[in-house]
């Protein structure tokens, strides 16, 4: 093992190779996870989920979303561990109501829709609404023992106040844009209770021992540049700036994506976070160049790559690895998560191509 530096001590980690990618330190080959590792296209995921009754009774089940975490790594040669749970628990824990309609995604029985549901939100405690989360991720910790770093996450700011207002998933986000644009006082006011709810929560997460985090702004490429400057990435920077960085003498890296933020790359570098998400519709090549050493990267191949046959999968993989280069602070992932159809058998060519086409770039091959 290397020897760590930059305030990483990973005494106690047999494999931190995803931590040191993160602070741009040396490492033997690429780290890999995938966005949604543990979820529907596991046959062995499919049968949890039927035993805990519904997907909320399957997160609210510490034992449950340990045993769901831990099948991925089961399976497949992965870096990393992300906690099982749903970026909307956060607003269900603001008294929104979440539900999941069948065929319908996520759906919030309170939407917030007049001023005086705005005035009156607040950041919930975590451990008094959300202690079934920190449950998760200290069984999970144990559960690895040391395997691997445990990943976890929140929605952003800007995209739970989609969720929030939208009363569930959009097409076109009509309800929330027209709030931004009419009654941006109020659009402001929702996301810094929200940004103070997910600081909150991620700190959380970490105090019960995450070892890195990660948040989904999944929703702020639709955004105009001009929108996405006022209404997501001040909010981004707070929930940064508010983060536990360091816990019993280890540094915490945190990571940000923003689906579609590609063009606002070097912003989104410039806010504070270890590492940057990119979706698959940037080329990593350029993106690294544009941010130079300020971060590192995570991505960024498109997931449905993985519905083509193993040779194509296994190309498209060593493609991202070629473009990204013989550089530190690359860890790959998909653009975005792993869909519920994926044949469970691309998923090991793509892990194990990720390792030794990494190795080979690393030895000059």
């Amino acid at each position: 093992m290397n020897a760590p530096d930059r305030g990483l001590d990973v005494s106690r980690l047999k494999n931190d190779t995803f931590l040191r990618a993160l602070l741009r330190q040396p490492t033997e080959y690429t780290p890999v996870w995938l966005m949604r590792q543990a979820g529907r296209y596991l046959p062995e995921y499919c049968e949890t989920r039927k035993r805990a009754g519904s997907f909320l009774q399957l997160c609210k089940s510490p034992a449950m979303a340990c045993e769901v975490t831990l099948q991925p790594l089961a399976r497949y040669d992965l870096d990393a561990a992300i906690l099982f749970s749903d970026i909307l628990t956060v607003p269900d824990a603001m008294g929104l109501g979440l539900y999941f309609a069948e065929g319908e995604g996520p759906r919030f029985e309170r939407p917030l829709k007049d001023e005086w549901e705005i005035r009156n939100l607040s950041a919930p405690d975590p451990h008094a609404e959300l202690q079934y989360v920190m449950d998760a991720v200290a069984e999970i910790r144990r559960a690895l023992d040391g395997s691997v770093p445990l990943i976890g996450f929140s929605g952003s700011p800007w995209t739970l106040a989609c969720y929030m207002v939208e009363g569930g998933s959009s097409d076109d986000y009509r309800k929330v844009k027209s709030l931004a644009y009419s009654r941006p006082d109020l659009m402001h006011h929702i996301l810094d209770v929200t940004a103070q709810a997910v600081v909150k929560y991620l700190n959380a997460q970490i105090e019960a021992g995450a070892q890195a985090v990660m948040v989904f702004d999944s929703w702020g490429g639709v955004l105009s540049e001009a929108a996405y400057k006022e209404f997501s990435l001040p909010y981004l920077e707070q929930v940064v700036a508010g983060l536990i960085r360091e816990r019993d003498g280890q540094r915490v890296p945190s990571i940000v994506f923003t689906k579609g933020g590609g063009l606002w790359l070097e912003s989104i570098a410039a806010i504070g976070c270890d590492a940057v998400g990119l979706d698959w519709t940037m080329d990593i090549g350029r993106a690294r160049r544009l941010v130079g050493d300020k971060v590192a990267l995570q991505g960024n191949l498109d997931p449905n790559v993985l519905f083509a046959s193993p040779e194509a999968v296994a190309t498209e993989t060593r493609r991202v690895l070629d473009a990204f280069g013989n550089h530190p602070g690359h860890v790959f992932n998909l653009g975005h998560g792993i869909s519920q159809y994926t044949p469970p058998e691309s998923v090991s060519v793509l892990v194990d191509t990720v390792h030794a086409h990494s190795r080979a770039i690393r030895a000059g091959a």
